[in-house]
């Protein structure tokens, strides 16, 4: 689980050159994922885990956005929520925008809720689109590494601890029976944290 170590993790780690990670990606993942879990009764750990994961990812995205606006922007290079362009989607400038896009995001996924709950495929169809975008969570940063042939700004501690989070998730679907789909879910995302930790272990070496 995200703790405040974490958070102080990535400010020693994170600032405006550093490029290592491939967080603008990872948060509209877990936001995306977390939104459209609240369709359906399940168990409270899940709930609040739901609950705490968004809250310190968005403040993980605005301790991101700080470091890398340190500077002032100059106004041509400023991208806006309130400019509704396809392009720019989930790369403005300003910690507001983002906050904006989530409160869109809640506010129609909320009514469509509302309005569709007592729909058996509506439900289940939000349900499984979330567990389908939370396997994919790591994926953004696997490609990115792959990319540039580089993990600056990892270290095998930090993965290690992803593939623990991934590991004892799944380990706990097995034992509660869970339906299919979680296991695969936890499984994709464990296989992938085992790609990223072979490569941070490689391209060290190649660094070497």
């Amino acid at each position: 689980m995200v703790t405040v170590r974490n958070l102080n993790t990535w400010r020693r780690h994170f600032n405006r050159d550093d490029v290592g990670f491939a967080y603008s990606y990872i948060h509209i993942i877990i936001h995306i994922n977390h939104v459209l879990r609240f369709g359906k009764f399940y168990e409270l750990p899940l709930l609040v885990q739901s609950f705490l994961m968004i809250a310190v990812m968005i403040a993980m995205l605005e301790l991101c956005l700080r470091m890398k606006n340190q500077a002032n922007l100059p106004p041509s290079s400023v991208k806006r929520f309130t400019d509704f362009n396809p392009s720019e989607f989930w790369s403005w400038s300003y910690f507001s925008d983002f906050l904006q896009c989530l409160v869109v995001m809640g506010l129609v996924t909320g009514l469509a809720t509302y309005l569709f709950v007592e729909s058996g495929m509506f439900v289940e169809s939000i349900g499984t689109l979330s567990l389908m975008t939370e396997s994919t969570l790591a994926l953004p940063q696997f490609i990115k590494n792959y990319q540039s042939r580089s993990t600056k700004g990892m270290s095998v501690k930090m993965v290690l601890l992803w593939f623990i989070g991934d590991s004892f998730k799944t380990l706990y679907f097995l034992v509660r029976a869970s339906p299919f789909q979680f296991v695969l879910c936890g499984s994709t995302q464990t296989l992938i944290d085992i790609l990223i930790l072979y490569q941070v272990i490689s391209y060290d070496k190649v660094r070497e």
